[in-house]
């Protein structure tokens, strides 16, 4: 395949006119257009069909976008552990230009999580050509602190378990990428101290103050759970984990960028606060992300898509119902430079989880994950290409 005529995000974080060539799935050459001449292009041309020349025509073209915040979509979640499931999510995901994911589970018995993550392991080994690859699980509790649980189930809080940590760890071949941790709770700075070498450990769903947070943050902590929700805001005495997170080298930000769980404005402040390379966007969706309003279940709870986002019962919101992609073209439309915005879904991620060998961003040798976006139609994905089909 050559992929000719295209704004190429490249990984110099900014647009550049160039020529793509992809092999057996493979990116194996870019070279800018100005510099490639009549005889040169035939000479490419020659490598591949006509069938797989694609003219981009001046539009954008992207890096495969990564999602390592979603807990389903297409009325399915992580939590339903079956091949079902993960096939449905995984399909939407690519269809939507996310086309490497990171499932995440809930606050459930410790027993249910082992099984997910294990069934999520399983069936990455065998997935098909039209789902965007399973890289990992995120586990969004169950060590968080009951006094922040948001929508997760408060029955099911525990302390943090290093044993089970280590245990299921080695079990699925480091399958964990990341885990949600209140560092304020009984046992949460030892869980930090010896798991963070194993799996990047998120502070989230906590009371924590400045200085816990700092602490965790020295003893091994990399990632802040969606930033805002769920953990106490900044203030000019109390000015919390928020700022200790953007204090700290190397720590990365989410934040859920659907119009709804932030602000416009705070989205602004944070990206301008944290910097382009600490921010990284997530959906955080649920069951609801591409269905039509209506009840829906999470974590065990009822959930009730509406407004375009889902509640619990009470009013507490309860998820996102977007997906990363229509997260970044948000985060554009109010004002965050386009070049920081495709970083936060792409190569930050990316990086985060580890996989930024072979995904994240658009270079000679990695997995042909490309994107071509139109941004004179809203923004419209125009075509996905995934292990370069």
């Amino acid at each position: 395949m050559l992929i000719r005529n295209g704004l190429v995000y490249t990984e110099n974080f900014r647009f550049e006119k160039m020529d793509i060539e992809v092999k057996d799935g493979v990116i194996v050459d870019m070279y800018e257009t100005s510099l490639c001449c009549d005889n040169e292009r035939e000479q490419a041309s020659d490598c591949v069909s006509s069938e797989e020349v694609v003219d981009a025509g001046g539009k954008w073209v992207l890096p495969g976008l990564t999602d390592i915040h979603f807990h389903g979509c297409v009325s399915f979640d992580t939590n339903d552990a079956t091949d079902e499931a993960l096939h449905a999510m995984a399909v939407y995901q690519k269809n939507s230009g996310v086309t490497t994911i990171c499932p995440t589970t809930m606050t459930l018995p410790k027993d249910q999580v082992e099984q997910i993550v294990k069934k999520a392991k399983e069936y990455s080994l065998h997935q098909k050509a039209d789902e965007a690859a399973i890289v990992g699980v995120n586990l969004e509790g169950p060590f968080i602190s009951k006094d922040k649980v948001g929508a997760q189930n408060p029955l099911y809080v525990t302390e943090p378990d290093i044993l089970f940590m280590k245990r299921l760890v080695k079990e699925t071949e480091h399958f964990p990428k990341l885990i949600t941790v209140a560092p304020e709770v009984t046992g949460a700075m030892e869980f930090i101290r010896e798991m963070h070498e194993d799996i990047r450990i998120s502070i989230g769903h906590t009371m924590t103050d400045y200085e816990t947070a700092k602490e965790a943050y020295k003893k091994g902590a990399g990632h802040l759970t969606h930033m805002f929700n769920a953990m106490p805001g900044i203030h000019h005495r109390k000015p919390g984990p928020i700022a200790a997170a953007r204090e700290t080298e190397g720590v990365t930000c989410e934040i859920i960028c659907d119009g709804i769980h932030v602000d416009p404005a705070a989205i602004r402040l944070a990206f301008s606060m944290m910097g382009e390379d600490k921010m990284i966007l997530i959906s955080d969706s649920c069951r609801a992300c591409g269905m039509p309003d209506g009840r829906y279940e999470l974590g065990g709870q009822d959930i009730y898509k509406h407004d375009h986002a889902a509640f619990l019962k009470d009013g507490t919101l309860a998820a996102s119902t977007s997906n990363v992609y229509e997260c970044m073209i948000h985060a554009i439309e109010f004002g965050v430079p386009k070049e920081w915005a495709i970083r936060a879904a792409s190569y930050n991620p990316a990086k985060a989880v580890g996989i930024l060998d072979r995904y994240g961003s658009l270079r000679p040798g990695k997995t042909a994950n490309i994107l071509i976006v139109d941004p004179e139609r809203n923004y419209h994905l125009d075509r996905v290409i995934c292990d370069g089909k």
